[in-house]
Parts: C-alpha cells; sequence; structure tokens
C-alpha cells in the first residue's frame, strides 16, 4: 500500500502538471515496488508473502494485480492467486490468513471468512481469465445475501450464517467491484471471440 500511495500521487502530481516534486516519489515508488519483489516474494513456491521473511499468506496479496502493482498475467501474481486458493480457502471461502502463535496482528484463531476477500478472489480470476471459476465463486457469494440482498463482514462456515458487521459496506464494496471485474473480463472475452 506504500506502493500505491507513492504511485497516485505521482499520477496525481503528473496530471496536473506539477512535475516539480515527481521525480523522487518516482524514484521512491520505484524502490518500493523493486524491495516488495525482492524482499515479499518467495520464489520456491511461486508466492508473495504476508510479510518479508515470512511463509504466511495473507488474502490481502490479492489486492496485487487490482491495485496495479503488477499486471494480474504476471507468473507472480498467478501463482500467488494459485497459493492462495490451496492455502487459505476453506469450505470455499477465502481466509484472510491463517492465525497462529506467529500471526502478525497476534488475533487468536476463529474469526469467520471475510467475505470482502473471496470477492477479491472474484476478481482475480476474472482477470487471469479464469472467467467460470470466477463466476461460479460469484454466484455462491451472491447465495449468502439475506432477503434484502444484505451481506455481512463475514461468514462462520461451521454455522453457515453471516456474522460480524451488518450490513458490511465494504463487502458490498468488493461484491461490486466483482460483478464489474467478471462483466468488463466477459466483455474482452466476447470481443475477443469475434475477432477473426
Amino acid at each position: 500500500m506504500a506502493w500505491v500511495a507513492a504511485d497516485r500521487v505521482v499520477k496525481m502530481l503528473e496530471e496536473s502538471g506539477q512535475e516539480g516534486a515527481v521525480e523522487g516519489l518516482r524514484q521512491m515508488r520505484d524502490d518500493i515496488h523493486e524491495e516488495v519483489c525482492r524482499k515479499g516474494y518467495d520464489a520456491e513456491r511461486n508466492t508473495f508473502t504476508q510479510y518479508y521473511g515470512s511463509t504466511q499468506l495473507d488474502a490481502a496479496l490479492l489486492l496485487i494485480p487490482q491495485v496495479g502493482f503488477l499486471p494480474a498475467t504476471d507468473p507472480r501474481v498467478v501463482g500467488t492467486v494459485e497459493a492462495i486458493q490451496r492455502e487459505l480457502v476453506h469450505d470455499g471461502f477465502v481466509m484472510r490468513y491463517i492465525p497462529d502463535k506467529d500471526a502478525a496482528d497476534g488475533l487468536p484463531p476463529g474469526e469467520g471468512a471475510f467475505l470482502a476477500c473471496s470477492f477479491w478472489l472474484v476478481n482475480d480470476l476474472a482477470l487471469i481469465g479464469r472467467l467460470e471459476e470466477a463466476q461460479a465463486l460469484f454466484d455462491r457469494l451472491l447465495s449468502l445475501r439475506n432477503d434484502l440482498g444484505l451481506c455481512a463482514e463475514e461468514y462462520d462456515q461451521a454455522h453457515q450464517r453471516l456474522i460480524g458487521n451488518f450490513p458490511q459496506a465494504f463487502t458490498h464494496l468488493t461484491l461490486v467491484a466483482s460483478a464489474m471485474a467478471l462483466s468488463e473480463a466477459a466483455g474482452a472475452h466476447t470481443a475477443t471471440a469475434r475477432d477473426p
């Protein structure tokens, strides 16, 4: 997210014609990018990690292509998506991370699945062209809504119920982003299929 902040300030300054302060920020953005790619990537497992030197995963890594840090087609992004599917998906939902004694935030195990994380996976699957898989997960997530179409913050797989803050704006924001990602990916796929 430090890279995102620097990148967005650079873009804002470039668009407003304020080139004076931009060069130092460009360098900082590029330095952060290089460091994250070097220290936050586990080449043996082909995945980015929760923090430097860690083997843990975090669903927030799914944001890498969504914020433009790397393109979705980058093998490191695809590897990260696949690692998250192997290690963080439980009962069909993406867990934020696997809490244990070494977890970065020190919270105990037992949280439900944060629904936003599963919507992030929908977005990434759409971005890397796995549309059927993305649509199936999206449909499953939509089926969790209550009779008014509202979602909570989390889903308790053991008791099959919505839990946490309700309604949760962040969940609905990611739902809308996923719908848009699926629509855009389907449109791009259709356009490509029609080209001779």
